[in-house]
């Protein structure tokens, strides 16, 4: 299943377009000559997963939708939000949405599940922890900076490439066969938070060492840049839930929807890293 040039899906709209993941699959799809809508708080296209308003207007005469929940599908909430989105895109005329999911997060799971109530295709792309989270996310300070801080312990993860995340959410999105499917993301071997560390390291030529902390001790982080402490709890023992060893194995998914393996972590590395003095 390849990214198809637009002869089917012809109108797209994507959430949080300006995210990390958002920006690469609507700069693929303008690419590939599809009419993008571009959602976001901001933008010309208004869409703001706290104001239901916004979400119908910017449905409306789409073909196909790219779902990215914020803060994420198993916070509290999420499958209420789901379920509205669904049926707010099937009263627009969109026919098939495609949705961002976590690698093992039953919860998540519960609002997939809220969002296929709307009778729409609903295909799912479940991927692992993001390798530029280390370079683009929360913990770039912190690489930088020569410390990466994560209530990961020794858990191992098969970080998936953004890169890799973003071409098999737009195969799905412009796959012309019909259906609804579930498929779900890694990178091609695990490792954990230390080993990605030296691994960036190796390519930096500075220090990056990794301390793992707590979950309470890493929300007590959060809340001291900012972070209100309610949420900051919730995020910090969501990531001790996800990196308690259950998704240390690799998946299929990237080779399976675009015949070819995914990038290896020292790839990323070499690219988000090499040319930085």
């Amino acid at each position: 299943m390849m990214p198809q040039e637009n002869t089917g899906v012809a109108t797209v709209l994507v959430t949080a377009a300006t995210g990390k993941t958002g920006h690469r699959v609507a700069d693929r799809l303008t690419a590939l000559g599809h009419e993008v809508r571009r959602g976001s708080r901001g933008g010309t296209v208004p869409f703001d997963w706290a104001d239901r308003a916004t979400w119908e207007p910017a449905l409306r005469g789409a073909d196909a939708a790219y779902v990215n929940y914020y803060p994420d599908l198993a916070a509290p909430g999420a499958p209420e939000d789901m379920r509205a989105l669904g049926r707010l895109a099937a009263g627009a005329g969109v026919r098939r949405l495609v949705l961002l999911s976590g690698r093992g997060e039953p919860q998540a799971v519960v609002a997939e599940d809220a969002l296929r109530e709307c009778g729409l295709e609903v295909r799912a792309v479940r991927a692992s922890f993001f390798a530029q989270n280390f370079s683009e996310g929360a913990l770039a300070d912190g690489v930088a900076a020569g410390e990466l801080v994560f209530p990961a312990g020794g858990t191992a993860e098969p970080f998936v490439d953004a890169d890799d995340l973003a071409d098999v959410l737009v195969a799905v999105l412009t796959d012309e066969r019909p259906g609804s499917s579930v498929h779900e993301v890694t990178g091609p071997r695990s490792l954990t938070f230390a080993q990605a560390a030296e691994e960036i390291a190796a390519v930096t030529g500075g220090p990056v060492v990794y301390t793992g902390v707590t979950a309470g001790a890493y929300a007590g982080l959060l809340t001291d840049f900012g972070l209100p402490a309610p949420e900051a709890r919730w995020l910090a023992e969501l990531f001790a839930e996800l990196l308690d060893g259950h998704n240390s194995a690799t998946a299929d998914g990237v080779r399976e929807v675009l015949g070819r393996e995914p990038r290896d972590f020292a790839d990323f590395a070499k690219e988000a890293f090499g040319t930085r003095p």
